[in-house]
């Protein structure tokens, strides 16, 4: 008997689709808001966001001070929602992020943001939410409906609206073109997780979820994802940081799940899984191969090194999936938690 498929599936399925509507809708926007900030050339890139949207705004830094030298930094909603601080952003750039865009503390942060005199820019799924409507710039995600509680399309589509806003800011036509080729790459990616990384995931009590720069946010994203759809307690770290503490309470058998970088970090990377399996850690990564290995997760490798990690999230949230189902775990409403979250 066929077993139908989860809305949590169907949305990450849906991925490449909702890339290819974006690209096209947000084309002259995009271009149009590149030529406002480089002409404004801000000093500073403040995000505010929460959850998968954070992780979102965490890679995004990545791209902001890898590709454009601008520091970036998030500032807590609460800073403006419960505390009632000024901010001092004089010209700055606000990013804020949200699938629903209704959340209190982050609209209200994004008018403390602009009163302070930054100029905002959202990305938001649901353009007629207060947060869209608010903002000096809007990216809309036009992700559509997005039912699932565990977000992924609509993460997907984010990192591809900022990483396409940012190619047009430094007028990187390489960039903008490997971010064009995503779409087709994410539709092409449809082969189920092995059974048996599957089941190796699923037996995890814990679990550390690494990576560095770029794969850093994306391990934080699927650090997340197993504790909404698994039950499991997995936490992010930097592989730069893994050492520094939290190796302590590694023992024969606990999972360390990396997503493992296609730069600079990568053989750093590589060392310190090398450390942690010889402490008896089960070590098991998200690469760009051609095919899944028996340790390995295959992620299809895009066009530019900081887009890959974008392929593996997407292929990382078909194995949670899998996961959730393999654990008798309805993916798609998970216990406690709903689809938007509003907080104050």
């Amino acid at each position: 008997m066929s077993i139908e498929p989860s809305l949590m599936s169907r949305e990450i399925a849906e991925s490449g689709d909702a890339l290819a509507r974006q690209l096209a809708a947000n084309a002259e926007a995009t271009k149009r808001y590149a030529a406002l900030l480089r002409e404004r050339d801000p000093r500073l890139v403040a995000t505010i966001a929460r959850g998968s949207s954070d992780h979102c705004a965490l890679y995004l830094k990545y791209l902001f001070e890898i590709l454009l030298g601008v520091p970036c930094a998030s500032i807590g909603p609460s800073i403006a929602s419960l505390y009632n601080a000024r901010l001092k952003l004089d010209g700055s750039l606000a990013l804020a992020i949200s699938q629903s865009g209704r959340s209190p503390d982050i609209v209200a942060m994004q008018d403390a943001a602009k009163s302070g005199g930054a100029m905002t820019l959202a990305l938001v799924n649901d353009v007629s939410s207060p947060l869209a409507t608010a903002a000096d710039c809007l990216l809309p995600l036009h992700a559509g409906p997005e039912r699932s509680v565990a977000a992924t399309k609509s993460m997907i589509a984010t990192l591809v609206a900022g990483a396409a806003l940012i190619a047009e800011w430094r007028e990187d036509a390489a960039l903008a073109a490997a971010i064009a080729g995503l779409p087709g790459l994410l539709s092409a990616q449809t082969a189920p997780p092995p059974e048996a990384l599957v089941g190796r995931v699923a037996a995890a009590k814990s679990a550390f979820i690494l990576g560095r720069g770029a794969t850093f946010a994306i391990a934080a994203e699927a650090a997340l994802k197993l504790k909404e759809t698994c039950a499991i307690h997995a936490e992010a770290f930097s592989s730069a940081e893994v050492l520094h503490g939290p190796a302590g309470i590694i023992a024969p058998g606990f999972l360390v799940l990396a997503f493992l970088p296609q730069d600079e970090a990568r053989e750093g990377t590589g060392e310190t899984l090398a450390r942690l399996g010889a402490m008896g850690a089960d070590i098991m990564t998200v690469d760009a191969l051609e095919a899944d290995e028996p340790t390995a997760l295959a992620a299809s490798p895009a066009d530019h090194p900081l887009l890959t990690p974008i392929a593996m999230i997407h292929r990382f949230y078909f194995l949670a999936e899998a996961c959730a189902r393999r654990l008798g775990r309805d993916p798609d409403n998970p216990p406690h938690l709903r689809k938007v979250t509003e907080t104050r």
